[in-house]
């Protein structure tokens, strides 16, 4: 499984930041890079007052280990 790590802010306040994440069951790292900001449009569209700062692609296993 593939994650895909974003951090979101509200555009009327824009120090108000969260980490958020999706996740990919049966993609690559590669594929997470080349379709991540179409997905991040796509959940822009459903998310208009917020914006996306930062985005990473990683293994959703490192996502287990920081738990």
């Amino acid at each position: 499984m593939i994650e895909l790590l974003f951090v979101s802010c509200l555009l009327t306040e824009p120090e108000h930041c969260q980490q958020r994440s999706l996740i990919f069951v049966e993609e690559s790292l590669m594929a997470c890079m080349i379709h991540g900001q179409q997905q991040l449009a796509m959940w822009l569209d459903s998310h208009p007052r917020e914006a996306v700062r930062e985005w990473k692609c990683r293994s959703a296993a490192l996502r287990e280990v920081e738990a």
